[in-house]
């Protein structure tokens, strides 16, 4: 009896480690010490002494019941990128630059090339955020998963200098609300997106109107990383007030996190076209409206307020950025909530 024996094969993750490497070598940064595949990562702080108050910004999330859909369509380069960005999002709209980012994977059987799928993807979304991807942990469990099902988490390290932190504790009435696009449901819900379409190849290969690929692909598209974005608005002189990133609960549970006491955030549906995909969920799944609004970002990955007199200078830094930004609503005084009208 040995390791093998019992469901864990040892050669398969030294393969899988060296499949990896050339991914996660691209997103080296000049602050990582040491190689891959030391007990941990070593990242050098000297370049942020000049800070009047450094201080790390943390995220921690997962690519959750989304990869339900990278088994069907065994398809596994992407949801890396969803996990790098639910966490480096976090930090962003937080005020903090990502610095690094671990990833963990567990999964029933250890195949090295599906799990250099998938750490590519991770190394995509490290690139788009510029963090590094200075270690993690690959973990066969036989009989804990299935041979074909694993599971996708990491964690990301941020700074920020204290006084540079987005909080929300200058918000005020009058202060416009401006939205960036999302690339579609990103990686939350999908729970529910499962009740509504059948988990199928063939479901997923069907082609609906207004879509213009089929489900399956609509549905895996990766999470926005929004990091440029709101790089590129500092870089242009502009102070974000508030930051929310739109994840699960939608706007209903995520846009008050933003807000301080006696702001209120009215935000208008028709501000901007919902996407195609969020429609035919509503329609197919009989979904009532305000549902859909505490679920999914509806179209909006992030949501920024900022003072009226710096709106037009934000959507053009978000513009140069590469994405797309619509004015989505205002901050009224009043009880601390949102209204989606």
């Amino acid at each position: 009896m040995d390791y093998r024996n019992a469901g864990v094969d040892i050669e398969a993750g030294y393969k899988s480690v060296e499949l990896m490497k050339k991914f996660v070598n691209t997103t080296m940064r000049p602050e990582v010490l040491g190689g891959i595949g030391g007990f941990s990562g070593a990242f050098s702080m000297e370049k942020y002494k000049s800070m009047k108050k450094p201080t790390l910004v943390s995220g921690t999330d997962g690519v959750g019941t989304k990869l339900k859909l990278a088994f069907l369509m065994d398809r596994h380069n992407t949801v890396g990128i969803d996990c790098v960005a639910m966490c480096v999002n976090d930090i962003a709209c937080a005020g903090g630059e990502p610095l690094f980012f671990l990833d963990y994977i567990a999964c029933g059987k250890n195949i090295p090339e599906r799990i250099a799928d998938i750490v590519s993807g991770v190394a995509d979304g490290c690139r788009q955020s510029k963090a590094a991807l200075i270690g993690g942990e690959t973990a066969e469990m036989p009989g804990f998963y299935p041979e074909n099902e694993y599971d996708l988490a990491g964690f990301a390290v941020g700074i920020a200098d204290e006084e540079e932190l987005i909080t929300g504790k200058d918000l005020k009435a009058g202060d416009i609300l401006l939205g960036i696009k999302s690339s579609g449901v990103h990686s939350n819900g999908f729970s529910l997106v499962r009740k509504i379409f059948d988990m199928t190849k063939e479901s997923l290969s069907l082609r609906y109107a207004d879509l213009g690929e089929p489900l399956g692909d609509a549905l895996l598209r990766p999470t926005k990383i929004y990091v440029k974005a709101l790089n590129g608005i500092k870089d242009a002189g502009v102070r974000i007030k508030a930051c929310s990133h739109i994840t699960g609960g939608g706007f209903y549970e995520n846009v008050p996190r933003m807000l301080k006491d006696g702001v209120r955030a009215v935000i208008r549906k028709d501000s901007y076209e919902v996407p195609a995909i969020f429609r035919i969920m509503q329609e197919k799944g009989k979904v009532e409206e305000k549902v859909m609004y505490n679920t999914f970002n509806m179209g909006i990955g992030m949501v920024i307020a900022v003072a009226e007199r710096d709106a037009e200078k934000t959507k053009a830094a978000i513009t140069a950025a590469g994405e797309t930004c619509f004015e989505i609503g205002y901050c009224e005084e009043g009880e601390k909530g949102v209204e989606v009208c």
